[in-house]
């Protein structure tokens, strides 16, 4: 595990649609926790795709992680940990075995060619910001300073259904 002396607070969310979404998702979290500290876990999600739609839904989570890592490094460790559980190129929007984005980190806004933050497209899926909002229900958008969950409330976004507690995903089996 990281140490999170100087720790920075990152919301990452985690989404699958191909084989045992559940598994995946579990592997995806058990290996996030050896980055830093598992603050909270949101409630897994089952959603319609967006952009490609002739494909399965997606289960979808989001976490709260304290690590010490940079935004950049952090990034770079989840895409391993994506390549690691078997995820593969694939179309835009397409059908996946495990995604990990990295949402929001600390309260600040990052540019550059390989990182931005917060999640270009956070404010438009539902997916992202419905089990963010499990996590902290009072999460402004670092930019723009909006209400995440106003932003919810007013948006025309693809369908969601709560599955169940993503705390079971840490649970010893």
């Amino acid at each position: 595990m990281t140490d999170v002396a100087g720790s920075h607070r990152a919301y990452l969310g985690l989404g699958s649609n191909l084989g045992d979404r559940r598994a995946m998702l579990r592997a995806a979290v058990e290996s996030i926790a050896e980055l830093g500290t598992i603050e909270a876990v949101s409630a897994v999600y089952s959603t319609e795709p967006v952009g490609l739609r002739e494909q399965p839904w997606f289960w979808n989570l989001a976490l709260r992680l304290l690590t010490g890592m940079a935004a950049a490094d952090l990034l770079a460790a989840v895409k391993a940990i994506e390549l690691r559980l078997g995820r593969r190129p694939g179309p835009r929007y397409g059908p996946r075995i495990i995604d990990i984005d990295l949402l929001l980190y600390d309260d600040v806004a990052l540019h550059s060619a390989a990182l931005e933050v917060p999640h270009p497209g956070l404010l438009d899926r539902a997916f992202a910001l419905r089990p963010l909002l499990d996590l902290d229900s009072g999460l402004r958008h670092p930019v723009t300073g909006e209400s995440l969950a106003n932003r919810l409330a007013l948006g025309n976004f693809e369908r969601t259904r709560r599955l169940f507690d993503g705390h079971s995903l840490l649970e010893v089996q």
